[in-house]
């Protein structure tokens, strides 16, 4: 079996199939964590959890949110609404039994809303941040790291709250995209390090190394697979050899199995290990 720790089975994308892809997912053998990104989709997310076994659910509020904005990203245009973080919502939906982390959330300097400075965004994606590690470290739950072009910042950080006795549960950085240090240091922290179908991705022209492996390819090779999760963050990202269609969880079956690649190993020692993880890490 398998446990994709990161999906959005809740989101738009799914509106008209959403349960017969749960049932298709978990009728192969793959347990989902559905990801929220604000209060709708966290409390949906709750609701969905409660309905299946095998599926569990996070609740956050994605940087993305703090401000009305419209993007394309991963082939899609993506529509936010603006949202404040409100603790004592977010801690009610934490009281959940369904709910095993804190998520996703962080800081992404990639996508930045117009006419807002970036001083501004930047300010309040920390505050952000900042209340969402509070609450896990009241909770006692992980926290599920989205981080886009500001790896450094999210760092220091995390290391201030962890030096301060803090965050105990630690948590995953979802959709790894760093390098090897930043990796490394996360590692260190405590945290795990997870990857998604951008790993099983050709590498693009100029970035393929002498081994033949993209830079995040062998970024994956060296994490210790005690260390390590495999995730989809379906609908988006969808592996090799579907790539161009919808992702579905049951698809990070393919994120495994490049990760076997890389490492040498069956892909069922992938398996075993990475849900071994997950249980260990969100105590499901």
């Amino acid at each position: 079996m398998l446990i994709d720790t990161h999906c959005h089975v809740q989101f738009h994308s799914y509106k008209k199939d959403m349960d017969e892809v749960i049932k298709r997912t978990l009728d192969k053998g793959v347990f989902m964590i559905t990801v929220g990104t604000q209060s709708d989709t966290s409390r949906t997310g709750l609701e969905i959890a409660e309905k299946y076994d095998g599926v569990w659910a996070s609740i956050g509020l994605h940087s993305y949110h703090l401000h009305e904005q419209e993007f394309a990203d991963a082939n899609e245009t993506i529509h936010t609404r603006t949202e404040k973080f409100d603790q004592d919502l977010f801690r009610k939906l934490a009281q959940h039994p369904k709910c095993v982390a804190i998520g996703e959330f962080g800081l992404d300097y990639f996508h930045m809303p117009p006419n807002v400075s970036r001083e501004q965004v930047i300010h309040e994606q920390k505050e952000t941040v900042r209340a969402q590690f509070d609450l896990a470290t009241e909770m006692n739950l992980p926290v599920i790291i989205h981080c886009r072009d500001a790896y450094e910042d999210q760092l220091e950080m995390v290391e201030k709250y962890v030096r301060a006795g803090k965050l105990s549960k630690r948590g995953v950085v979802h959709c790894f995209v760093g390098t090897q240090e930043i990796a490394d240091r996360f590692l260190e922290l405590g945290f795990y390090i997870s990857f998604t179908g951008i790993l099983t991705f050709p590498p693009r022209k100029g970035e393929k190394g002498e081994d033949g492996l993209s830079p995040i390819q062998r970024i994956a090779k060296n994490v210790p697979l005690e260390r390590l999760l495999v995730e989809t963050d379906a609908p988006y990202l969808t592996p090799v050899p579907h790539r161009g269609e919808r992702n579905e969880p049951w698809m990070v079956q393919f994120v495994a199995e490049k990760i076997a690649e890389l490492k040498g190993i069956d892909v069922e020692e992938v398996a075993c290990i990475t849900t071994e993880n997950a249980r260990k890490l969100f105590l499901i």
